[in-house]
């Protein structure tokens, strides 16, 4: 959407009633290895790589997201990590959303990279129909997606297999670093990989943040093992899979 004209981009509404995809990430570390934009590079490149298969427009990402937290992403605590507050991240979003509806969109994707961001997400899409309801539009369809949710059994044993040790653990670990070495190689930095055993926390949180439960490293679970084929292999399953729950739910696309 950034690199088109505002008349090519009323055209297409107009004319193919796309479906408008919104990238959604943070900016977080990733350990020493990995890009702090991985949460945002990732569900972008998915998204480009969607409106390929489907009549699909691709909007800027959002680059911040809620603040990281301990047992999914390290802790807020790190160097370089910049989030935003829950509250912001809803209206921002329902801004935004607002704003597509203005331009005619009735078709909308929201495409999380960033496991904290969920509920506030959630927050935005309600507040944005909420409010696009007084104003007297009704028609319009948004489908929220975390593009993990889209990983079959099959894929996570030729990615895993010595055993999948759980999403939770899988931040700049195996699944991310191999998104990253098909997607964005330059980007990596392999000989860097941590030698950190897997972080073991708790059942539970505790405020103020403890950082001693995190690895130094902020890696959740060791990343050896990563490949760029193993990359392609997820990849492409969240594409045709999250391209066929589009056609599902936006019939003509």
């Amino acid at each position: 959407m950034a690199e088109i004209t505002w008349t090519e981009y009323q055209h297409r509404i107009k004319e193919e009633s796309p479906v408008v995809l919104i990238p959604v990430g943070a900016l977080e570390q990733h350990g020493p290895h990995l890009p702090m934009g991985t949460d945002h590079l990732i569900p972008t490149a998915i998204s480009r790589l969607v409106a390929e298969e489907v009549a699909a427009i691709v909007a800027p990402p959002f680059n911040y997201g809620y603040k990281s937290q301990p047992r999914m992403g390290g802790g807020n605590h790190f160097c370089g990590t910049t989030s935003l507050d829950g509250h912001t991240l809803s209206i921002m979003l329902r801004d935004v959303i607002k704003e597509f509806a203005r331009h005619g969109v009735r078709r909308i994707a929201v495409m999380d990279g960033h496991y904290e961001n969920m509920m506030f997400l959630i927050e935005g899409i309600d507040l944005a129909l909420r409010e696009l309801r007084y104003e007297g539009i009704h028609d319009l369809k948004i489908l929220r997606i975390e593009y993990w949710d889209f990983t079959s059994n099959e894929t996570l044993t030729k990615v895993f297999p010595d055993g999948f040790p759980g999403y939770a653990l899988e931040h700049a670990a195996v699944m991310e670093t191999s998104m990253s070495l098909y997607l964005h190689p330059h980007l990596v930095r392999l000989e860097k990989l941590p030698d950190d055993p897997p972080a073991d926390f708790p059942p539970y949180d505790v405020y103020p943040l403890n950082p001693a439960w995190t690895p130094a490293s902020g890696v959740l679970s060791p990343a050896h093992g990563a490949s760029a084929d193993k990359g392609k292999n997820l990849i492409d399953e969240y594409v045709q899979r999250i391209a066929t729950a589009l056609k599902d739910e936006f019939p003509g696309i």
